[in-house]
Formats: C-alpha cells, sequence, structure tokens
C-alpha cells in the first residue's frame, strides 16, 4: 500500500484557499492536495490578494466572513483583477441573498460549509475546467495579437505612433478603412492588426491584390460565380467577399481596380450586396471592408480613373502610414527584431549589429520600406559566420555613403547617372571592366566617372 509521501499527483491547476478558520482551511487544502492541486493557504483577504499578485492562481475558495473584507466584495475584486480566476464562495452562514450577489459579482459558485462538503471536490473540478479553458483562450489570443495584432508593429516614431493611435481606435468600430502609403510600409500588417483589434476578430481575414488579377478573373475571385456563367465554370463558387461574411475583406491596390468592379465594389459598400458572376438574384454578405493603395487617388478621380463616389465610401477614415525614411529611430528596433526572426530560423546564434552597421541602415533612403529591409536582413542573417552583423554583409549599394544617402534631387541627370552606376556595379560585384561593357562605354570612360561623382 503506497503512503501518501511516495504517491506522485501531477498538478492539475492552481488553488488559492482564504479562510481564517485555521483547521478547516488545513483540512480542505489536504484534501485537494490529494486530487492532485497546487494548494496554496491564507487567512485574510489582503493576504489573498498579495499572493495572487505572485502566483498564477485558477480557483479561489473564498469565506464570506474574512477579518479585514467582505468575502463578497472581495471576489468581485478578484474577477476585476483576474478575469480567468474562478471563485467559489464559502459560508457557515449561507443566504439567498449573498449567493445572488456572489454570482452577480462573478463568482463561479456558492456552497455551505458543512452541509455542501461533499459538493466541493466536483464544483472545484467544473471550476478548473473552466479557469484552464479560459486561460488557453487568453493565451491563444496573445498569441494571435503577437502574430497578427498591433504588438508586432514595431516603432516609437511620431510618424509611427500617430498612425498606430488612429489605427487602434477605428479598430473597434465597422467603419472602412483606407490605408495609404508607399509600397512595403505596412499596409496589410495594419490592415490586419485592425481587424484583430475588432470585434470581427473571431471570423476570417480575407486579403486579395488588385493588381494580380485580369478584370474578369478578379470578378470571379472577389464576388463568385455560377456554373455554366463561363468557359471553365464547371461548378458553383463562392466569392471572397462570401469566404469573408462576418469577418473582414482586404482589398491591397485597390486603385487597379476596373471601373466595373468599382461600381460593383460601391454597391456592396453601400447595401451590403452582390450579384455573382452569371447569376440572377443577389446575394447578402455583412463584410467590414479595408483598401490600401500607394497611388494618388485624388489624382486618379481626376483624370477620371476611379470613380469620386467609391472614393469618398473607401476614405471614410484614411490612415496614412510614413515611409521608412521619415522614422529614422525605428531603423534600428525594426532590423534587430528582423535579426532575431531570422537568426532563430536559420539556427544561428546572432547577438546583435555593429555600429556601423546601423549607421549605414540609418543612412539609407529605403525606396523599399520595412520590406526591403526585412529582405537586407534576412541576406546579412544567412551571410553571416560570427555572432554579429557587420557592414560587409551589407549590399554593395550601402558600402558607400554616397549611394546611401541619395541626397540627391530624383530628376538631376547627374544623380541618375550616379545611381546607375552604382547598380550596374553591385550587380558585377564591383568588377569595372564587366560594369563598363554592360553601361556601353569604355573603362578610361567608367573611371572617369566614378571620380567625378566621387565614387572612387
Amino acid at each position: 500500500m503506497l503512503t501518501f509521501a511516495a504517491m506522485n499527483f501531477s498538478t492539475r491547476g492552481r488553488l488559492l484557499i482564504i479562510d481564517d478558520e485555521e483547521r478547516l482551511r488545513q483540512l480542505l487544502a489536504r484534501i485537494l492536495q490529494l486530487e492532485g492541486y497546487d494548494v496554496f493557504e491564507v487567512a485574510t483577504g489582503k493576504e489573498g490578494l498579495k499572493k495572487m499578485g505572485s502566483q498564477a492562481i485558477d480557483v479561489v475558495l473564498c469565506d464570506v466572513r474574512l477579518p479585514d473584507i467582505n468575502g463578497i466584495e472581495l471576489s468581485k475584486t478578484i474577477k476585476t483583477n483576474h478575469p480567468a480566476t474562478e471563485v467559489i464562495m464559502l459560508t457557515a452562514y449561507g443566504t439567498i441573498n449573498d449567493g445572488v450577489t456572489a454570482i452577480k459579482n462573478g463568482a463561479f459558485d456558492y456552497i455551505t460549509k458543512g452541509d455542501d462538503n461533499e459538493k466541493i471536490i466536483p464544483l472545484v473540478s467544473k471550476a478548473m475546467d473552466k479557469a484552464l479553458l479560459q486561460r488557453k483562450v487568453n493565451d491563444l489570443e496573445n498569441k494571435l495579437n503577437a502574430k497578427f495584432g498591433f504588438d508586432r508593429i514595431v516603432g516609437t516614431s511620431p510618424a509611427i505612433t500617430e498612425a498606430l493611435n488612429l489605427a487602434k481606435k477605428v479598430a473597434g468600430t465597422n467603419t472602412t478603412v483606407l490605408i495609404l502609403g508607399e509600397t512595403g510600409t505596412g499596409k496589410e500588417v495594419f490592415a490586419e492588426a485592425i481587424h484583430q483589434a475588432s470585434p470581427r476578430n473571431a471570423k476570417p481575414f480575407v486579403a486579395i491584390n488588385c493588381s494580380a488579377f485580369s478584370k474578369e478573373l478578379l470578378e470571379s475571385e472577389l464576388f463568385g460565380h455560377r456554373a455554366g456563367s463561363f468557359t471553365g465554370a464547371i461548378k458553383d463558387k463562392n466569392g471572397l467577399f462570401e469566404e469573408a461574411n462576418g469577418g473582414t475583406i482586404f482589398l491591397d491596390e485597390i486603385g487597379e481596380l476596373d471601373h466595373d468592379l468599382q461600381a460593383k465594389l460601391l454597391r456592396v459598400l453601400e447595401q451590403q450586396q452582390f450579384i455573382k458572376v452569371g447569376d440572377t438574384k443577389t446575394t447578402q454578405v455583412n463584410v467590414r471592408i479595408l483598401a490600401a493603395t500607394n497611388r494618388d487617388l485624388h489624382e486618379d478621380v481626376n483624370t477620371g480613373k476611379f470613380r469620386s463616389d467609391l472614393f469618398y465610401r473607401l476614405s471614410v477614415f484614411q490612415l496614412l502610414l510614413p515611409a521608412l525614411r521619415d522614422r529614422k529611430k525605428d531603423i534600428g528596433p525594426l532590423a534587430q527584431n528582423f535579426l532575431h526572426h531570422f537568426a532563430a530560423k536559420v539556427n544561428k546564434h546572432i547577438t546583435g549589429m555593429s555600429r556601423d552597421f546601423v549607421h549605414r541602415l540609418e543612412a539609407y533612403n529605403w525606396p523599399g520600406n520595412i520590406r526591403e529591409l526585412k529582405n537586407v536582413i534576412e541576406r546579412a542573417v544567412i551571410l553571416c559566420d560570427g555572432r554579429e552583423l557587420d557592414v560587409s554583409l551589407l549590399p554593395y549599394e550601402f558600402n558607400s555613403p554616397h549611394a546611401s544617402t541619395n541626397s540627391g534631387s530624383s530628376y538631376d541627370l547627374a544623380e541618375i547617372e550616379k545611381q546607375h552606376i552604382y547598380k550596374v556595379l553591385h550587380h558585377t560585384h564591383g568588377n569595372r571592366a564587366e560594369a563598363a561593357r554592360l553601361l556601353n562605354i569604355g573603362v578610361a570612360t567608367l573611371y572617369r566617372k566614378l571620380k567625378e561623382y566621387g565614387l572612387e
């Protein structure tokens, strides 16, 4: 026969007993320990709150009459500060009013000492199941927020902070949002974060690039079609608006949308309905629309390329994402974040970046924005054989301050020629003879131009 000391129980969760009756508290603790729970004991409400501040408690068994606080009020405080924790109230003087108040305050249940001893173990088991399930839900939500929420957006510069604050404010609404910004600034990342922070986050988030399809194919992708509506349509197909029903659809590169499809999209915005390709009846949906573009839609409206009524419906709330060159202080933290990600991916222990490496990143103009930075860091991590990223791991154009700062006017012919020479030299890995051949100039001419531009 096994003694209690020899028995090995795996913990089934953490319990806290708050009761000033020491003998009863210790007896209850021993019973619950035998059931495999990790049990803590305190005699006062103040001690209970302190313990919960240092330990993750799943279930609390709390006496109604405590020496320092009313247990009913304490249960309310516990549920406010620790909503995932379940509270079971214990009393020797049970009343219906106390029971009702305890349940209203969020308590899991309310039982009378002595009379309900046989109910404690099954009741604790049910409360523990609920608490642990809630913790799993919370853990999943935290992981989703880390992967898709605002937590994944790195930066503290004023420009990105303002964009984040605006995005968080609009996230909890059903308002249509038009996200503006250059290519690579993270428009889809913001769209995902807005969806994740919205009441629709349990429903699908569907993204599509409107420039990636022909007009006919895009119409079928967005709205679906009936069998036989065109060659190859051998069966009915639901469109992405139906797939996103109840959730959010993100229309990237909205400025590339065909005029006929613009009219169809306008109807969805106004009436939440559309007609599938080859169908005769309308399909009703409940979808929030987020759209993005790097085009100047004002100009497209003026030239007739984009419908003004659709533009005004889409731009109820505009969100402008800053270019990376306008948030220089964020380049280092972003690069560090990418470094951790890619180092783990390729199983390398790289501790950081040299000061010169970071300076070169900050000096560069980043025409491809965050997407380009991500690619540069991935390349550097792959090439790195040491513990730190240094300037030797950067692409060719980063190794000259002249090329990095890009301080000249984009309309200046000499500046364009200088940048083009650098691109060709990068392509030839610094082979000047090969670069001269590709540029269709003599080697002597290339050397003269390098000296002229101070690029030797």
